[in-house]
């Protein structure tokens, strides 16, 4: 019996040294070199196919739709130091096939985010045409104000920042188009409707924010509702802004004050396998792992300690943790799985689902966080053999589908 006793007591002595050994060291990042070859192989796929349906969809989305927009977003950031045009060619010839348009209505915030792709593509090729149209949008918008409310009331309301993703996919144009254009009124008027979406559905004792109206006061298991993708959107759409914005001036500080409020609590929240979960707090409702908002989030605190504004001691756990877990969840062909489907609200995710803006929060989550880790600029990885084979899938893909 006391063999017994023993052998127990040393068992749990250990395990005890193991758990405490555990939760004080920080788990080791990745190499520089296995995060291009993760973001090489994921890009690679999503260009290949690039005219896929998702979400149970029979055709694929329309090249100005906002799930594209997302997409172009992160392969921007992953063009930036990728170190091979042809990613920044293949951006460039879809916005040359959408005419440097948004798409079809004026109002919706959904409908202006491949404005970020123009106006990117603008700063790198100074292009006025390429501008032009997005310029006259904004310039309509303010010109003719929407008379709506803010508040969404059953998806009556879309011409205002209603939903917080509308966060992620109208400001951050208009930033650019301040910064760009040098005319602060893109900024104020901007900053104005910012203020008016985040009072309406900021939860301050959360520090997160309410998808829209609708879910204000809900709960489940008494916890309130905050869906990730959604939180993710708005995290994600910060950096966009304050990537336009002077440090240190009034509106930069706005901004700096809710994500450094937001990350607090995220940090706070991630789960002890790396990831978010779809219902910010309720990991014990949805345990599922979900990569589009654990992405956004990545990239978000990557970008934090990148420009001076999180920790990188505090915060690069956490953000390696995420990383680790959102590489698991990429499969032998390249394509990250467990992306929740459009929707609005916690759900279900699935390993062998994925969405292009799921790919595009990846991209930008793993090209911040190599600049984090100081890897070499350019990359010096191999070039992609595939992505010749992948493009012309997709240019040919394209020119049927838009043919005239």
């Amino acid at each position: 019996m006391k063999t017994i006793r023993k052998v127990v007591a040393t068992t749990l002595m250990a395990l005890s040294f193991g758990l405490t050994a555990c939760a004080s060291t920080s788990p080791t990042p990745p190499s520089t070199n296995a995060i291009a070859k993760d973001l090489q192989r994921v890009a690679d796929w999503q260009i290949a196919n690039f005219r896929g349906t998702y979400s149970g969809r029979e055709k694929p989305h329309h090249i100005r739709d906002w799930t594209n927009g997302a997409l172009y977003v992160g392969m921007l950031k992953w063009s930036e130091i990728a170190g091979d045009p042809r990613y920044q060619n293949w951006l460039k010839a879809i916005a040359t096939r959408s005419e440097w348009d948004m798409h079809w209505r004026k109002y919706m915030a959904d409908d202006h985010v491949i404005g970020q792709l123009h106006l990117e593509l603008y700063r790198r090729y100074n292009d006025a045409s390429m501008l032009t149209k997005t310029k006259q949008r904004l310039d309509y918008i303010m010109a003719n104000p929407s008379k709506q409310p803010i508040t969404l009331d059953n998806y009556k309301h879309l011409e205002r920042w209603t939903w917080c993703d509308a966060l992620f996919m109208g400001p951050p144009v208009w930033a650019k188009m301040s910064n760009i254009t040098g005319d602060q009124k893109y900024n104020n008027w901007m900053f104005e409707e910012f203020k008016a979406t985040t009072e309406h559905l900021y939860d301050q004792n959360e520090a997160l924010f309410y998808r829209d109206n609708s879910y204000i006061g809900k709960k489940v298991d008494d916890e309130k509702i905050f869906w990730s993708r959604g939180n993710g959107w708005v995290y994600a759409g910060l950096t966009l802004i304050m990537d336009e914005l002077k440090p240190g001036s009034t509106q930069y500080a706005y901004y700096q004050a809710l994500f450094v409020q937001m990350s607090a609590t995220l940090k706070r929240i991630q789960t002890p396998k790396g990831h978010w979960s779809m219902s910010l707090l309720n990991a014990k409702n949805y345990p599922t792992p979900e990569t589009s908002g654990t992405s956004f989030f990545t990239y978000g605190m990557a970008w934090g300690v990148n420009n001076g504004l999180l920790d990188k001691n505090e915060y690069l756990p956490s953000i390696t943790r995420a990383w680790h877990a959102l590489t698991t969840h990429i499969t032998d062909e390249g394509m990250l799985g467990y992306v929740q489907p459009i929707g609005a609200a916690p759900g279900d995710a699935w390993a062998d689902k994925t969405e292009v803006y799921g790919t595009g929060a990846f991209l930008a989550a793993g090209s911040e966080l190599y600049k984090l880790l100081k890897g070499p600029l350019p990359i010096s990885i191999a070039r992609s053999e595939k992505l010749d084979y992948a493009i012309a899938i997709s240019n040919k893909a394209l020119a049927q589908e838009y043919a005239k």
